[in-house]
């Protein structure tokens, strides 16, 4: 890391950690250069980066100001690591983070089903064969993880999505950082990953997009048990457990194939009829 980036760093996890909290000018320049040695050139650079992050507003008269955190740039990976390396992944950061996750992956789990090249769908498989060996003791389960996600983000070949990689790539390794002890946590979920990457090679769009809702359903569970709190506070949404999100899919699709034969039905029976 270079001295830019640590200032950068040390200032904006004070900000952060409510040390120089909204509406307060932060220390003058020849105050903060002692304190964090380091030169006015330097200081003057990491003030402008967290100005570009809209944590910060230098004001005539008054000095720099810290801003409201309604004003952060809060989707920006630096930041979202600063928030939760000082202040833990609570309550509001958890339920934030889960609910981003569950707006994006099940769809693009959808879409990359539909869309992903041979190479990327081998990429998924790769990934979840690091992460089995990494369960029997050999290889990087969270690093294969991370690529197992990135690469169906990127799969869903849609660039608006695609633009959100880094952000979702930072929630993720934010997540692991924080399961990463649980006990049997990763025996658990791999089965569930294996479901995703089945229902992608086997471009079964649906089956997918239920998949990820089951891994994150667990994933959900595994935080929950992390941060030790009331379960109404980061709870999973009232959807079916993992095991019976297969026969739901199957059952839905089944409703839905005769209620479109019956809706054929009528609509011969009334041209057949019709006068």
């Amino acid at each position: 890391m270079t001295l830019y980036h640590d200032t950068l760093a040390r200032l904006g996890k004070d900000i952060c950690a409510g040390i120089y909290p909204p509406g307060q000018v932060i220390p003058a320049e020849p105050v903060l250069c002692v304190q964090l040695g380091v030169s006015r050139i330097v200081l003057r650079e990491a003030i402008k980066g967290l100005a570009s992050k809209g944590m910060v507003e230098a004001r005539r008269r008054t000095g720099t100001v810290v801003l409201d955190q309604s004003r952060w740039s809060l989707l920006d990976p630096e930041v979202m690591i600063w928030r939760a390396d000082v202040n833990g992944v609570d309550v509001s950061l958890g339920t934030d983070i889960m609910e981003l996750r569950r707006i994006v992956e099940p769809a693009a789990a959808r879409l990359a089903a539909e869309r992903a090249s041979a190479e990327e769908v081998a990429a998924i498989r790769a990934a979840y064969e690091v992460m089995a060996a990494a369960v029997e003791g050999e290889g990087d389960y969270a690093t294969a993880d991370l690529d197992f996600h990135n690469t169906i983000i990127r799969a869903c070949a849609n660039p608006f999505v695609t633009q959100l990689q880094s952000v979702i790539s930072t929630v993720l390794r934010i997540c692991f950082e924080r399961v990463a002890a649980l006990p049997g946590g990763r025996v658990r979920s791999l089965p569930l990953h294996r479901h995703v990457c089945e229902a992608i090679e086997q471009r079964r769009p649906l089956d997918a997009e239920t998949a990820v809702i089951a891994l994150l359903d667990d994933a959900q569970r595994d935080l929950r048990a992390v941060l030790r709190i009331d379960t109404r506070m980061l709870a999973i949404p009232n959807l079916p457990d993992a095991a019976d999100k297969a026969s739901s899919a199957q059952r839905a699709i089944q409703e839905l194939g005769r209620e479109t034969k019956k809706s054929h039905e009528e609509k011969r029976h009334g041209k057949l009829f019709s006068p």
